[in-house]
């Protein structure tokens, strides 16, 4: 039997920052942290490998993301950025701001599992061999996939950059 508050202690600052990054709100992350949590309690039984927690985890997180978004049907992540009190050069902050708007409305365009592999790799910090073990698939299938895109990002934004 897993110990699940050891579970929760060594993956819950992880499962948040990636929920962060897919809603870029934080009482937003916290709310879906714990939803995610709730729903790994309710499914620890589930769970056949306990080396595979963190992978479950994370799939456990994007599903319940997905979730709320296809409930929030209007929802758009607050792209803001807090300046505080530091000087900023305000053309480069809207510039970058506009960037970033862009960037992340082609993610939200790509198919599904284009934009999901995207976002663990570059939002969850997952590993593609980690991404891998969540889809069931090979590790060369993740690798294909996030190359595939990046590409279809980079090609909509006219960037020739490395993302």
């Amino acid at each position: 039997m897993l110990d699940f508050e050891q579970i929760f202690r060594e993956h819950n600052s992880l499962i948040f920052r990636y929920l962060m990054k897919l809603c870029g709100n934080v009482s937003l992350a916290e709310e879906l942290t714990q939803e995610t949590f709730f729903r790994a309690y309710m499914n620890l039984a589930a769970l056949r490998e306990k080396e595979k927690v963190s992978a479950w985890l994370y799939q456990i997180a994007k599903n319940t993301y997905f979730a709320w978004c296809n409930e929030q049907k209007r929802y758009k992540p607050d792209m803001g950025m807090e300046i505080g009190s530091r000087t900023v050069d305000v053309i480069a902050h809207f510039e970058e701001k506009d960037l970033a708007e862009r960037a992340f409305a082609c993610v939200n365009r790509l198919d599904r599992v284009y934009r999901e592999v995207f976002m663990l790799h570059t939002f969850g910090e997952q590993s593609l061999k980690e991404i891998s073990a969540i889809y069931g698939k090979s590790e060369s299938w993740a690798r294909v996939t996030f190359y595939r895109a990046k590409q279809k990002i980079m090609e909509e934004l006219g960037e020739t950059d490395e993302l």
